[in-house]
């Protein structure tokens, strides 16, 4: 597939001021001016985070409510349930408040619960407000949902039961009658921070009831290895408060980490220094499989295991459930390509909406994803769900996806999600027509540059420049994730040494040489491009820097993203 690429540009006036105060290499320099950090003083705080650094979490709007509701409650020994979603926010954040609850309460008055994904769906559901008023809770605090939960909420109240709401996702116009809403997007709340993860938000309350208290604040600060998680799990921006969690929670997993943490960094079989990357595509996927294939209540009790003979257990069955989730996404992505490949109308189309009764539902969204890397469009993969059809969507940068099925709504029994996500439910006979009316809209609102991946490249580089201590400092750009991207260089006119060659038919290890400097790399799934190279024939390649260890020595290699003749 083809790509365009995207060298960025920054102010070079900025750039050199900043030289002149760093005095590191200037791409570097360009590359903190493009995201924000200008300034010597912004560029400490970036390159040296602390915990001094987080604001107060009585900045946040109804934290004073929210801490009395909970105080009072075990003053009066009433009973405390602690709500979350399925996913790795949810449970995480469910994990982090149940542990704490129990410390500072009696254990029997707090419980959790995590709704079934196929029984009850996402958020605050009927059937644990049932649960919770069966079992004589009076007190729900819900992590990571319950701003949308209007009707329910209200339901919860005339059953007697008080919610406390702990939320990161937009509000609605109206907001649910809770004693207390902690979320910083909500109309009123000062909070400086806005893009918290729900186990951020709950972190939030964890610390203002430590200072209530008066209890230490390394406290809080035990659940900061399952905050880093939630918040590389759930793609929010890596700046601001969550660059400094992360830091501070991936510290925590190398060298205190959560039982269940350290249970799945052991059946994953990672020797190594746990990354931000480790969270997102090792962590991350085994928790969401126990939601996805079974029952999320599983991740939970991983995270709160009081031993590690006992979080082994759970990781092992969240690390079944996730071979099972693997297995089903290969086969269910092998099928859908085949489908596609085999129907010249369906290559010929803007979008690609696929349904065949048999998928399993809970790796609809992942199949989604993987189909934009072979056709990149706007996407919706479709199973049955009982009498209804139901699926998810993903989208191409740029492209509001959630606009375009909202024009379809007249198909549809149920939808909702994002920009770039979402999921809906219709009827099974209303399939064909909502696929014809979705491919109608996306025709007629995508622009030819959309349906074409971009690859963003920070700056551009010649070998001379791929050094140790300019390696150094990239690294200390850790943690990567959104608004703060791991830096991606292009270096040009280089050409083939002659030993490139194809491994295992899809990939490229590269020996590359640019004024008498060899540099190997990897290219992965670049295979049809090998015939570009050649000692004679000019490249430009786009590429970030990694660390090759073999034999016990270190070196410098490039992860090759993409490249083209000069």
């Amino acid at each position: 597939m083809q790509k365009r690429w995207n060298i960025l540009s920054a102010d070079e006036e900025k750039v050199s001021s900043l030289y002149q105060s760093l005095k590191i290499h200037p791409a570097l320099c360009k590359i903190l001016v493009q995201r924000g950090i200008d300034e010597f003083e912004k560029a400490r705080d970036f390159f040296r985070p602390q915990l001094s650094h987080l604001h107060s979490p009585w900045l946040m709007k109804d934290m004073e409510l929210a801490v009395d509701r909970i105080l009072t409650a075990i003053r009066q020994k009433e009973k405390v349930l602690v709500f979350g979603d399925y996913d790795v926010d949810g449970t995480t954040s469910v994990a982090c408040m149940f542990r704490f609850l129990q410390k500072i309460y009696q254990a029997d008055k707090v419980d959790f619960y995590i709704p079934h994904r196929y029984r009850e769906g996402y958020g605050v559901s009927r059937a644990g407000i049932d649960f919770a008023a069966a079992n004589g809770f009076t007190l729900i605090i819900s992590l990571d949902c319950g701003i949308k939960s209007v009707d329910l909420i209200r339901y919860a109240k005339d059953l007697g039961i008080d919610f406390i709401v702990c939320d990161h996702h937009t509000p609605d116009a109206i907001l649910p009658d809770a004693v207390a809403i902690l979320n910083p997007k909500q109309p009123g709340c000062h909070y400086p921070f806005k893009e918290l993860c729900g186990c951020g938000v709950g972190f939030k309350l964890i610390s203002a009831l430590t200072e209530q208290l008066q209890l230490p604040q390394t406290e809080a600060h035990e659940y900061l290895d399952l905050l880093a998680t939630a918040i590389a799990a759930d793609i929010v921006p890596m700046s601001g408060e969550n660059r400094v969690l992360v830091y501070f929670g991936l510290k925590k997993a190398n060298e205190d980490p959560n039982f269940g943490i350290s249970a799945l960094k052991e059946l994953s079989g990672l020797q190594k220094e746990l990354y931000i990357n480790n969270l997102v595509f090792m962590i991350a996927p085994r928790v969401n499989a126990a939601g996805r294939m079974d029952e999320g209540r599983k991740a939970v009790q991983l995270f709160i295991a009081k031993s590690r003979e006992e979080a082994k257990q759970y990781a092992e069955m969240l690390h079944s459930d996730n071979s099972e989730r693997k297995e089903a996404d290969k086969n269910i992505t092998d099928e859908a390509l085949a489908i596609i490949e085999n129907n010249n109308e369906l290559l010929a189309r803007k979008s690609t909406v696929i349904f065949q009764p048999h998928w399993h539902k809970g790796v609809v969204g992942i199949v989604a994803s993987r189909l934009i890397d072979h056709y990149y469009r706007p996407t919706i993969v479709l199973t049955q769900s009982g009498e209804y059809a139901a699926g998810s969507a993903r989208s191409v940068a740029g492209f509001n996806v959630y606009e375009a099925i909202h024009q379809c709504k007249d198909l549809l029994i149920g939808y909702g999600g994002h920009f770039y996500a979402a999921g809906m439910t219709l009827e099974l006979d209303k399939v064909d027509a909502f696929r014809e009316r979705f491919e109608e809209v996306v025709a007629a609102t995508i622009t030819p540059d959309m349906l074409v991946p971009e690859i963003t490249i920070d700056a551009e580089l010649s070998f001379r420049d791929l050094r140790q201590p300019f390696y150094k400092i990239v690294n200390q750009m850790e943690p990567f994730g959104p608004d703060n991207l791991q830096p991606v260089f292009v270096v040009k006119n280089v050409t083939d040494s002659g030993y490139s060659r194809v491994v295992k038919d899809q990939h490229i290890r590269f020996s590359l040489r640019q004024d008498n400097i060899l540099f190997n790399g990897i290219g992965f799934n670049l295979a049809r491009k090998f015939h570009l190279l050649h000692p004679t024939r000019p490249i430009d390649v786009v590429f970030t820097i990694e660390e090759n260890e073999w034999n016990n020595e270190k070196h410098l290699q490039l992860k090759v993203i993409d490249f083209q003749l000069s």
